[in-house]
C-alpha cells in the first residue's frame, strides 16, 4: 500500500527511471499489477551506509571515504535538482549504496513520491526537518537538513539527534563530536568544514539552509585524488575474476544474426533499410472507423521517420517514430526495430531494449525483435541474456523457413 495510485505509481517511476547518474544506484524497471507495486534498480552488492558507519565488523569507514561519500551524496541531489526532481524521501544513512568497486551511490528510491501532497516523510521523528513536524510537507529543503543528518553519521559514527549535534557545536566540542573509531587520522581543516556545512544544513530555518549547488562547491576541495581504490578503502575483497570464453550461438545465423552477433550496427541498418516494412504485414492493427486527419499525420510522421533513419539522421528517427507510436492508432513492429537501432546509434541500450521487447509483444515470432534485443543486452553487459535471445531468433528464423518450404 506504499503507492496506492497505479497511475501516480507508473508516473513516478517513469520520472524517476529518466534519471541516470553515475552517483545513484539506477532505476531499472517497474511493475504495477493489481495491488502489486515492485521496483527493480542497479544491484549494489557491498552494504548500505549504515551498515559500515555502524555495524561494521572488520574495519571502520576511513576520512577519505566519508569525504568521498558526502561529495557523491551532494553532487547526485545537485543532479536530481537541475533535473526537476528536488524532493529525495527519507534520506539516510541506509538509503547509501555502494556497488561493486566500493563506491557510494544513491538508492533511487527515495525518489519515489507516494502520496500528492507529499506527506512522505517516515524517518525517526528525531531526524525529521522540523517544518515537516509543522505542516507535514516534503521540501526541497527538507531533503538538505536530511543530508546534514547524513554529515552528522559520518562524522560521529553513530546516530546523533540534530539538536544534540547542535549543541556540541556551538560549545566548540568537535572533537567530541567525530568518531573516535577514526583514531585522530583524519584533517581537522577538513573535519572543521563539514562540521560547519553541517550546521548550516541543520539550520531550523528552511531558508537558511544551503542548497545543492553549494554543497557541492563546498565539499568539492575537499576531494583528494587518493591511489587507494574504494573498496580497500572500505575492507571489500577485490575478486578478479577470468571472463569465460565468449557463448556461441547454436544454429547458424542469418546475415541479420550474424550482424547482432558481431554487434554491426552499420549491416544491421542497411538490412532494415532493405527489409522496410515487409514483416509488418499482418500485425498492423487498424482501430479508426474513417480516414481521419490524425491517420495522415501518423503516417505522415512514420514517412519522416524513414528519411531520417535511410539517411542516418538517427535523433530525427527517434522524434519521427516516437510522434507515430504515441498516437497508438497503427501498431508497428518494424517502427520499433528501427527506433530500437536509433537508439543504439545514440548510446542508449535502456531505450534499445525496451523498443525491441515492444516489437516482440506485437509480433512474438519475430527474429528481428529477438535480434535486436540481443544486441541491446549486449550492449549492456548481459552477454548470457544476449546469446539466448541470439538463439531464440535463430530457431525462430529456422521454424520460418521450414514453414515456408512446406511438408
Amino acid at each position: 500500500m506504499a503507492w496506492p495510485d497505479p497511475k501516480q505509481f507508473e508516473e513516478e517511476a517513469k520520472g524517476v527511471g529518466k534519471l541516470r547518474h553515475r552517483r545513484l544506484a539506477n532505476l531499472i524497471g517497474y511493475c504495477c499489477d493489481g495491488d502489486e507495486r515492485l521496483l527493480v534498480a542497479e544491484f549494489m552488492p557491498n552494504d548500505t551506509l549504515a551498515k559500515h558507519l555502524f555495524h561494521w565488523e572488520n574495519q571502520t569507514i576511513e576520512w577519505a571515504m566519508r569525504l568521498r561519500v558526502a561529495h557523491h551524496i551532494a553532487e547526485v541531489l545537485d543532479y536530481c535538482s537541475s533535473n526537476k526532481r528536488p524532493l529525495y524521501h527519507d534520506l539516510n544513512a541506509y538509503r547509501v549504496l555502494f556497488d561493486e568497486n566500493g563506491d557510494p551511490r544513491l538508492s533511487c528510491f527515495g525518489l519515489m513520491k507516494n502520496s500528492r501532497d507529499g506527506k512522505s516523510y517516515s524517518t525517526n521523528l528525531a531526524y525529521t526537518p522540523p517544518e515537516y513536524l509543522r505542516n507535514g510537507r516534503v521540501t526541497p529543503e527538507s531533503v538538505i537538513f536530511s543530508f546534514g543528518t547524513v554529515l552528522l553519521d559520518l562524522l560521529s559514527g553513530k546516530r546523533i539527534p540534530p539538536s544534540h549535534a547542535l549543541d556540541m557545536i556551538r560549545g566548540k566540542n568537535i572533537q567530541v563530536l567525530l568518531d573516535s573509531h577514526l583514531e585522530g587520522k583524519y584533517s581537522t581543516e577538513e573535519a572543521t568544514a563539514l562540521v560547519d556545512l553541517a550546521s548550516q544544513c541543520l539550520q531550523y530555518e528552511p531558508r537558511d539552509r544551503p542548497n545543492t549547488g553549494k554543497l557541492v562547491s563546498i565539499l568539492e576541495p575537499l576531494q583528494t585524488k587518493l591511489e587507494v581504490p574504494s573498496y580497500e578503502m572500505l575492507g571489500i575483497p577485490k575478486h578478479e575474476e577470468e571472463a569465460p570464453p565468449a557463448p556461441q550461438p547454436q544454429h547458424p545465423l542469418s546475415p541479420m544474426g550474424e550482424a547482432c552477433s558481431r554487434m554491426d550496427l552499420t549491416a544491421i541498418h542497411q538490412i532494415l533499410v532493405a527489409t522496410h516494412y515487409r514483416d509488418d504485414e499482418g500485425t498492423n492493427e487498424l482501430s479508426f472507423q474513417e480516414w481521419t486527419q490524425q491517420m495522415r499525420d501518423m503516417l505522415d510522421a512514420r514517412k519522416r521517420g524513414d528519411f531520417a533513419f535511410r539517411d542516418k539522421d538517427f535523433k530525427t528517427a527517434i522524434d519521427c517514430y516516437t510522434q507515430f507510436v504515441d498516437v497508438g492508432t497503427m501498431v508497428s513492429p518494424t517502427v520499433y526495430a528501427r527506433r530500437s537501432l536509433c537508439h543504439l546509434m545514440s548510446d542508449q541500450p535502456d531505450a534499445a531494449l525496451r523498443d525491441a521487447m515492444q516489437a516482440q509483444c506485437v509480433y512474438p515470432d519475430w527474429p528481428t525483435a529477438f535480434y535486436m534485443q540481443a544486441v541491446a543486452l549486449s550492449k549492456l553487459n548481459m552477454q548470457s541474456d544476449a546469446m539466448d535471445m541470439l538463439n531464440e531468433a535463430s530457431q525462430l528464423e529456422e521454424k520460418r523457413q521450414k514453414s515456408l518450404k512446406g511438408p
